[in-house]
């Protein structure tokens, strides 16, 4: 800030008084006018005399000074700790205090697969919210439009799921989208044959056929359109199975059975309860992704013609069409994923 122009015709500043008369040379010893003047305007310095301090309290200086000095750089470098890991995982992790001796981290408890199974928080999370799910508007006719109408239909499943996942205390993370051809390689292996698949590498891939469905379409478009939701929702209900860490359980389950039969007993509780969890998000989504009329007359023959009896190899892994139409119907019927338990169902409800 300025300091303010002096006006013409203001009165003098107050300063020292001027010394009158002039003078050569020094003025007299114990000239009254100089004295006065230098006693008033040119003072003699008050001499410093160093005050004792109790050492007690100095000492106490000197340590409150080291304790700010120390608190000011932890606070800060604790302050760029946490800007930094937050910055990295928005989701954060626990906060680490330097420490010369190692940190014990203690394991996560171990849970026997059974109960991860059997009495997964999947099934206390209530029944499924609805998220407006529609569908996709994209024939299949073409291999950029089955991957437009999966790449649409598995951001609404991501809205749908995630907020159960995170329910039972696991961690999200969407799949991986794979559309492939015949013969083609991917995270799951050689698709030599045009079935879907789903495989935990990479947090989860979907790998999904697109070659059928340009035939399909054209001779039934009504149960096309069923099929090409439904299976994605199927693939899409392993991939919860994964993140709950039911799917990494059953597999575990198989590798100890003791028989053939009892392996195959295990997938088959996996796969029905994927398609029961495929019916749960469908119905749940009914008022939005239009699953009546022709729809769904397709989606109740269709649970009722799917089983292991009518593939080629007759392999029992899937569920008999009895039990593929008791599933899914049960998921359709209550839209809760509670009532998808399958592995503690009786033997002839999972045939």
């Amino acid at each position: 800030m300025a300091a303010p122009t002096p006006r013409l015709g203001a009165e003098a500043p107050a300063g020292p008084p001027p010394l009158q008369g002039s003078r050569i040379g020094p003025p007299p010893p114990g000239d009254a006018a100089v004295a006065a003047f230098n006693a008033r305007y040119r003072p003699e310095p008050i001499p410093f005399v160093p005050k004792k301090r109790s050492k007690l309290l100095v000492a106490g200086g000197i340590l409150g000074v080291i304790v700010l000095v120390g608190g000011v750089a932890f606070g800060g470098l604790k302050l760029l700790a946490s800007y930094d890991d937050y910055v990295a995982n928005p989701i954060g992790k626990p906060s680490v205090v330097g420490t010369d001796e190692p940190v014990q981290v203690k394991p996560a408890e171990a849970v026997p697969d059974a109960v991860l199974t059997g009495q997964s928080k999947l099934y206390t999370t209530g029944k499924l919210k609805a998220v407006g799910c529609k569908e996709p508007a994209y024939r299949p006719t073409t291999k950029d439009n089955v991957r437009a109408y999966n790449e649409t239909l598995l951001s609404c499943l991501n809205k749908a799921w995630e907020p159960v996942v995170r329910a039972t205390g696991a961690e999200f993370n969407p799949p991986k989208l794979v559309i492939f051809d015949n013969g083609q390689e991917t995270a799951c292996g050689v698709h030599d044959k045009a079935v879907n698949t789903y495989c935990p590498a990479d947090g989860g891939v979907l790998a999904m056929q697109w070659e059928d469905w340009p035939e399909d379409y054209a001779d039934n478009r009504p149960l096309a359109r069923v099929d090409l939701a439904y299976d994605l929702g199927y693939m899409y209900a392993l991939h919860v199975q994964h993140l709950t860490g039911i799917f990494e359980a059953a597999g575990s389950m198989q590798d100890t059975a003791p028989n053939e039969k009892a392996r195959l007993e295990l997938d088959r509780r996996q796969a029905l309860q994927a398609a029961c969890l495929a019916s749960v998000f469908l119905t749940t989504e009914k008022a939005t992704f239009p699953l009546r009329g022709d729809l769904l007359k397709q989606y109740q023959w269709r649970s009722k013609n799917s089983g292991d009896e009518l593939t080629e190899d007759k392999v029992r892994d899937h569920g008999s069409r009895k039990s593929v139409e008791q599933w899914m119907a049960r998921g359709f019927a209550s839209g809760d994923p509670a009532a998808c338990n399958t592995f503690t169902a009786t033997p002839a409800k999972v045939s």
